[in-house]
This record gives C-alpha cells, structure tokens and sequence, in this order.
C-alpha cells in the first residue's frame, strides 16, 4: 500500500491521507505508524481518501479504528492480541460518529466491508474533497 499525505485548510487545517492499493494484514500497521507520526506532529483532523483503496480487510477495521482512538488520545488496542483489538473495536462504535476521522471517496467494495461491520454509522463517508474539508 502507497500513503501519501497532504495538507488542506478548513475551518482547521485538516491532514489528508490518500491510500493506495489493499489495507490488509500486511499493510494496516503503515496506516497506524504514519496517522500516528501524523498525530505527533500536530495533526487533529484527518480525512483518509480511499478512492484508490481496491481492499480492506478485517485488520484494515482495525487500523481505522486505531486512528480513530488515536485522534481521541485514547489507549491503543494491542494488535498482537488478535480477536480482544477487534473486540475493541467497540470503543469505536461507544464514541458514536467519530468527528476527527472522516473518509473521502471509498469505492463500492469498501463501502461493501464498511456496511456489513456496522462502521458506516461511524465513519462519515464523502464524495466531494471540499464538503469533506469543511465538515471538520
């Protein structure tokens, strides 16, 4: 997976996270480390822009997830342990629609995964790269 990332302002600057190819077992660890230096640098709002996302798995859940708890200063699930991160995953569901993690473009298949886990009652979707900027 490719993650580039770049700057918008709205309201507050927000970080835009373009991923590329699968967000998978091998690839949702680079999504936490780079949201993560993100974070560390400052970043509070962030749009992750999956228009070129073609998969994601279980473990990709995960990894929205611990971006989600990252923006929120919460703990971190620990992903060695398996089944008790995607148990966390509730935490998620527990804060209601998360208003520092918002998604861009996510391609049918996505949305697919998104909708049968329940997180699209979490994860406010957009289609429009600017309304998504000025929903923060």
């Amino acid at each position: 997976m490719e993650i580039s990332v770049s700057k918008e302002q709205g309201r507050v600057p927000v970080t835009v996270m373009h991923l590329k190819g699968q967000l998978d077992s091998q690839t949702y660890q680079q999504l936490i480390d780079k949201a993560r230096d993100e974070v560390n640098m400052g970043a509070s709002h962030i749009l992750l822009d999956l228009g070129d996302l073609s998969y994601i798995s279980s473990a990709g859940l995960v990894s929205l997830h611990t971006v989600a708890l990252l923006l929120r200063g919460e703990s971190l699930p620990d992903p060695e342990q398996g089944w008790s991160a995607l148990k966390s995953m509730d935490r998620t569901r527990d804060g209601g629609m998360q208003e520092n993690l918002k998604l861009l473009n996510p391609r049918p298949e996505v949305i697919s995964v998104l909708d049968m886990v329940g997180f699209s009652a979490f994860f406010e979707a957009f289609t429009d790269k600017q309304k998504a900027i000025d929903s923060f």
